[in-house]
């Protein structure tokens, strides 16, 4: 009889060791797929900026020389070009 109950425990012990031992891999495995996709979404966040500064400058750029060009069409002094290009 108690030998009976010892193999049940026993059994027992083993299956409540089998499912922690599922449960902590079910565990690892969600954490490094949201680790995953948060250092996929950071990446991709910093690519986006990065293009976003290079377009903005390339905007900048030729807009600042097509608004000196306009002025200078305009007959403009260079004074006064300096004053309306600075505002």
């Amino acid at each position: 009889m108690a030998s009976e109950v010892l193999k049940s425990i026993s059994k027992d012990e083993k299956e409540r060791f089998r499912l922690l031992s599922e449960y902590k891999y079910q565990l690892d495995t969600q954490s490094k797929l949201v680790h995953a996709e948060q250092k996929g979404l950071q990446k991709g966040l910093q690519k986006g900026l990065q293009k976003g500064r290079q377009e903005g400058k390339h905007e900048g750029k030729k807009e600042g020389k097509q608004e000196i060009i306009d002025l200078l069409k305009s007959g403009k002094s260079p004074e006064e070009i300096l004053k309306e290009y600075d505002k």
